[in-house]
């Protein structure tokens, strides 16, 4: 591991988060909260004399600025369709800034709790809002962002960690055999899905990126954090919303299909993909940890990574997922 003092980010000190707020006309009163994030640094700001935004500063060498830029204009495009979504602010009639060697963009604070996914009504509510999203999304396509695909997402991840000997050397014959099963089983689902249509989608639809609000002008869901938005099968925006049992799932997925059919068509044939996709983002996931392991928030967040035990779990969810890949897809009531 690099010396913490070597890392991008080290140079990121709280002075240098208020000089950059400043250098784009935005004041603050010195007040900064450091929130949840790994991927980017994230801070809440404080102004001098508005509410408080809040600063995103991007992961160095990750994402283009046109990649960006293309992230900022989705996200502005569903918030003038009066989408929930929350698009970056424009200080200085730009999204995009650069201070000290850091790209970042500015946002409104927006608050929130997670939705009830036990309960129907929600479900069908965020279905409609992602319904929507996804109507906008397939109006054009990104150029500058990628594509969620089995190369991007499996085989390529799966060929570094080996590369880079991150599995013990115990486990990684096992864990390479049962990677490579499991991506079999993957093309094996895209193969049956069929060439279905890819979109732009939100891409890491997860619960902590869609907070619910009860009061307000618009009470209800909003969407947050498209920093993994790219071009893929809209079912990718929908499995992260079911859980439980496979019972369980199908009760769920029907309420949110349910919603999202008042505004998208839903190509039945993606069902095929819903553990696939699944399987792809547990092998993104590894890698995604391994790569980042020379940054100092990385080993404090997951201390367990770099353990036997840590791989020896993954080889028996790959297990799990090659069967859950055989069985008839999960489908709406």
């Amino acid at each position: 591991m690099e010396n913490p003092a070597t890392h991008p980010y080290a140079a990121l000190t709280p002075d240098a988060v208020l000089d950059a707020l400043e250098s784009v006309g935005l004041p603050a009163d010195g007040r900064l909260l450091a929130l949840n994030s790994y991927e980017n640094r994230v801070y809440q700001a404080w102004l001098d004399d508005a509410e408080p935004v809040v600063a995103k500063f991007y992961r160095p060498g990750r994402w283009s600025d046109a990649a960006i830029l293309e992230e900022h204009a989705f996200t502005l495009e569903l918030a003038e369709r009066e989408i929930p979504v929350v698009p970056p602010l424009l200080p200085e009639g730009r999204s995009l800034h650069e201070h000290a060697g850091f790209r970042f963009a500015v946002y409104p604070r927006r608050g929130g709790r997670t939705p009830e996914l036990s309960d129907p009504d929600t479900l069908e509510w965020l279905g409609r809002f992602l319904g929507r999203i996804h109507a906008v999304g397939a109006l054009s396509a990104y150029r500058a962002r990628p594509t969620l695909d089995i190369a991007s997402f499996g085989e390529e991840p799966r060929d570094w960690l080996l590369a880079h000997d991150w599995i013990p050397v115990e486990l990684r014959a096992v864990w390479q055999g049962v990677a490579d099963q499991a991506l079999d089983g993957v093309r094996h689902a895209f193969d049956r899905a069929g060439d279905v249509a890819r979109l732009r989608l939100h891409g890491d639809c997860h619960m902590g990126n869609v907070l619910w609000t009860e009061y307000g002008d618009a009470p209800g869901p909003h969407f947050v954090d498209f920093d993994d938005s790219r071009m893929g099968p809209a079912v990718q925006d929908l499995w992260m919303l079911l859980s439980g049992d496979r019972g369980e799932m199908t009760r769920q997925f029907s309420d949110v299909l349910t919603g999202y059919e008042d505004f998208m068509d839903f190509d039945r044939r993606e069902l095929h993909l819903i553990e696939a996709l699944r399987t792809l983002r547990l092998i993104h996931y590894s890698a995604w940890i391994a790569r980042r392991w020379d940054d100092p928030a990385f080993p404090a967040a997951f201390p367990w990574f770099d353990s036997p035990r840590y791989w020896e779990e993954r080889i028996l969810e790959l297990r799990e997922q090659i069967a859950l890949m055989q069985e008839p897809p999960l489908g709406p009531l």
